[in-house]
């Protein structure tokens, strides 16, 4: 038989290091470890209404970067002029400018449009941002200004697209 077959369970060496150096709270649970976690969020930046410098490759791949992440229509100026506004729901990165692309819902249409790095001459964050003030903190301050106020509905509704 072995050693965890009698209750003994081996502790390597490195492990028994580990568990010395634990300090007591991670091996005891208090009722306060039942509470709920909370996690810090993080500051989105706020893009809407920018219209960033696309001086180099490094510019235009960071500021694309971006406007994948945001969550609202950008406007893109080709290097011929002409102007496509829409929601970036994909880029594809490849060695090159010339080799990438960044593909868009235009907000006047069901196609999708795909737009060469090297074709992009200027981006403008020109479309609300949609998540903008959405966070699980402004939720519960509407919440508690509600319940303060004596309200009896206390849903929160979410507000309309435009």
């Amino acid at each position: 038989m072995s050693g965890r077959d009698h209750g003994h369970d081996p502790v390597m060496p490195h492990e028994a290091q580990t568990i010395a150096q634990a300090p007591a709270s991670a091996t005891s649970r208090t009722a306060a470890d039942d509470e709920l976690e909370v996690v810090p969020g993080f500051e989105r930046e706020n893009l809407q209404g920018w219209i960033p410098q696309l001086a180099t490759e490094a510019d235009i791949r960071t500021v694309i970067e971006k406007a994948f992440d945001y969550r609202g229509d950008v406007t893109i100026t080709r290097k011929d002029g002409s102007k496509i506004e829409g929601y970036i729901f994909d880029r594809r990165t490849g060695a090159s400018l010339r080799e990438s692309a960044v593909r868009l819902y235009p907000k006047n249409s069901s196609e999708k449009v795909a737009v060469s790095y090297a074709d992009i001459g200027a981006l403008a964050f020109s479309g609300r941002d949609t998540a903008a003030g959405k966070s699980w903190e402004a939720w519960m301050k509407k919440y508690a200004t509600k319940k303060a106020a004596g309200e009896r509905d206390l849903s929160l509704h979410p507000e309309p697209l435009d």
